[in-house]
């Protein structure tokens, strides 16, 4: 059902973005060539009106909503109204479009931070609005909790067929390495990069390392991204990771191998440690027949070398 043409016009809202530039370059390799997107200054995408007339112009057949507004713990907590109306804005109307233009299916992305901060572990797709959220990123997850809702509800009211994805923590090409606000993965091999250049004797982690996350490349998600379109048309969301984690401790201890940094690891407990653990539970998505392919170590060595190329290529 529903299966993509190769000319079937596909709008990637977000295409600039680590997750929207994995599917852009995944659908190029499978032959799309009839792809839309536009950057956020020829789009507003919190605009009604310009996505209306985006939308009437362009009639894509196929929609992948990556587009958020995103941020590290800090921006999350500080532009908390910012968060939670822009995205609630732009995934109204790239939805509400999608329906009005009868888009035959539309892909809409998340996170899992939509899940209650207690909930068990590993996290299943049926503990949805089952406690509340973590505090700091409560916005964000408001809006996307918001955004699967309204997938769930054009469908069972006007019988689009609009499915719901949710990516574990991701890292990749065009991964954000600004110190102050990057996440765990990219901020290490930074990190790391620049003690091994520096010789700095010692890399200090924040807290203690005993937390445990999962971490899946984004080339992985783009494949089960266009897995789920051309195999899932159902209304409940899917979890999409790899269904194994690592203490945040033998992380650190993988990068600093990949990277070649001989000195130590410090680490400065006074820091919070965060949720001890976040496992997404995964079988729903390996039923459906995927499973991810790149290990850790194999993804985190190649996104060290984009790494270093893009640092020699901004000399």
């Amino acid at each position: 059902m529903n299966n993509m043409e190769s000319n079937s016009k596909i709008y990637i809202a977000g295409h600039r973005g680590m997750v929207g530039s994995a599917i852009l370059r995944k659908l190029e390799q499978e032959g799309f060539k009839n792809l839309v997107y536009r950057t956020s200054k020829e789009l507003d995408l919190r605009s009604q009106e310009q996505v209306k007339a985006f939308f009437e112009a362009e009639k894509p057949d196929y929609v992948i909503l990556a587009a958020a507004k995103v941020g590290g713990i800090h921006a999350n907590n500080v532009y908390r109204g910012e968060f939670l109306y822009d995205n609630l804005m732009i995934q109204n109307n790239i939805i509400h479009q999608s329906y009005e233009q009868k888009v035959k299916k539309l892909l809409f992305l998340g996170s899992s931070c939509i899940y209650p901060k207690m909930a068990p572990q590993p996290l299943k797709e049926e503990y949805l609005l089952t406690g509340p959220l973590e505090p700091t990123n409560e916005p964000y997850a408001i809006a996307k909790i918001a955004g699967i809702k309204l997938c769930e509800n054009y469908r069972s009211q006007y019988g689009c067929n609009f499915i719901s994805a949710m990516p574990t923590n991701l890292y990749g090409p065009n991964d954000n390495y600004d110190l102050n606000n990057s996440h765990v993965l990219p901020a290490l091999i930074r990190k790391f990069h620049e003690a091994k250049v520096s010789e700095t004797p010692s890399v200090e982690i924040w807290g203690t390392g005993s937390p445990k996350r999962e971490f899946l490349h984004v080339d992985d998600l783009a494949e089960a991204c266009f897995y789920l379109l051309n195999n899932y048309n159902e209304a409940e969301l899917v979890n999409i990771g790899s269904g194994v984690d690592i203490s945040i401790k033998d992380l650190a201890l993988l990068i600093k191998k990949i990277v070649g940094y001989e000195g130590e690891l410090t680490f400065d407990t006074s820091k919070p440690d965060g949720t001890p653990r976040k496992l997404m539970d995964v079988n729903k998505l390996k039923d459906i027949g995927f499973t991810y392919n790149i290990e850790l170590e194999e993804g985190i060595t190649k996104v060290y070398e984009e790494y270093k190329n893009n640092l020699v290529n901004a000399l």
